[in-house]
């Protein structure tokens, strides 16, 4: 998992910049078929320039492995 990943309030949180709005939303597609792949989805924020990414498990109210890993594979998708 990549070191830009930070715990705040009980989440991994990640911002990704971007250029523009259209590559950001690119990478949010991304990061949903990916997610629905994990059948684990994080909370996005898309807005121009940045996606910021939450990740916990709702069910358990805490990040757990599969948010790291989730976190580990969303890094993969960044160039």
């Amino acid at each position: 998992m990549h070191d830009d990943w930070r715990e705040v309030d009980g989440r991994l949180v990640r911002t990704f910049p971007f250029p523009d709005f259209a590559s950001g939303l690119a990478f949010v597609v991304r990061v949903g078929a990916l997610a629905d792949e994990q059948d684990h989805h994080p909370d996005v924020h898309l807005r121009w320039g940045r996606v910021r990414l939450e990740l916990w498990s709702h069910d358990v109210g805490a990040i757990t492995d599969r948010d790291r890993r989730l976190a580990a594979a969303i890094d993969e998708l960044v160039p």
